[in-house]
């Protein structure tokens, strides 16, 4: 594999996406009318708290789960309709993943070298091009004078740049990085941060990172904050990520279908606006202000 041969087409589309759980007698929606663009080649942040639906998100994107209602494509896959032989054809050829816990990544008994062949094993790569290609990835992320190292004996920044190895291993367009930095200080997750940025921008690759820590978003181009279910709001910066020349972002609320946007928490509560706010149509753009049973109004 050279580093200009991973598939173009890494695209990823959600449309209205909907996904309810059923808990005992209780119906659970954990994704209520999802919207979710993503450009080939990007590198984007998902974040989102404790219930957001950001690991219901990732799970349909990886195909490890899949929706209720709306529509979801990802390098050209239709998540709603493959059934289960394309399933494991579309997770072991068209997603990468990275996880949080090391134990899902790497099997600890085996070199990095080895581990990053296992998943060309699996795939029926012949032994030459493994060793070849296995040589090429770990070179990529700064593991090669480690490559003989048992997984275990590695560090915690090592390791997760070796899992991103083994995440590239088939070629997939997509890599999905749920928290990978979660288990790692400052210093080795600003080291697994510019790998990934170094892989989408050398092999073209998608990069979508799923995590709960607004600080992430500082490392990446784009963010989309994901609230009840619904994406609320991006932040958008210019400037290479990661660099000096990286400006500050500025939030836009996302507007769906329906017309429908969630506030940024800081503004509702900045203005108290509750269940009823004003609205004022101006020229160029709408003011939103509370409803205090006020006569006047305010721009």
């Amino acid at each position: 594999m050279t580093t200009a041969t991973v598939p173009a087409g890494g695209r990823i589309s959600c449309d209205n996406l909907v996904k309810i759980y059923q808990v005992a007698e209780l119906e659970v929606v954990a994704l209520q009318g999802l919207d979710l663009e993503i450009e080939s080649g990007e590198l984007v942040a998902i974040v989102g708290a404790s219930g957001s639906g950001k690991s219901t998100l990732m799970n349909i994107l990886g195909g490890l789960d899949t929706p209720s209602a709306g529509s979801a494509t990802v390098a050209g896959y239709d998540l709603t309709r493959m059934g289960g032989r394309q399933r494991t054809t579309y997770r072991r050829r068209a997603i990468g993943f990275v996880w949080q816990q090391t134990a899902r990544n790497l099997l600890p008994y085996l070199s990095a070298a080895d581990n990053v062949e296992v998943p060309m094993v699996l795939d029926g790569v012949g032994p030459r091009d493994r060793r070849r290609r296995a040589a090429e990835l770990l070179g990529m992320v700064g593991m090669d004078r480690r490559a003989t190292v048992r997984a275990d004996r590695l560090s915690g920044g090592e390791q997760q740049r070796t899992a991103i190895a083994v995440g590239l291993a088939n070629e997939p367009p997509v890599l999905l990085a749920d928290e990978p930095t979660g288990e790692l200080d400052s210093e080795m997750a600003d080291q697994v941060f510019g790998t990934l940025r170094d892989v989408s921008r050398t092999l073209g690759t998608t990069v979508v990172l799923v995590t709960h820590d607004p600080q992430v978003s500082g490392q990446v181009g784009r963010t989309v904050r994901i609230r009840d279910g619904r994406t609320s709001s991006e932040t958008l910066r210019r400037g290479a990520a990661g660099t000096a020349a990286h400006t500050a972002g500025e939030e836009f609320a996302v507007l769906d279908r329906a017309g429908r946007l969630q506030l940024p928490q800081a503004h509702i509560e900045a203005l108290a606006l509750e269940r009823r706010v004003r609205l004022r149509l101006e020229d160029d753009h709408i003011g939103i202000w509370p409803d205090r049973g006020e006569d006047t109004e305010r721009g």
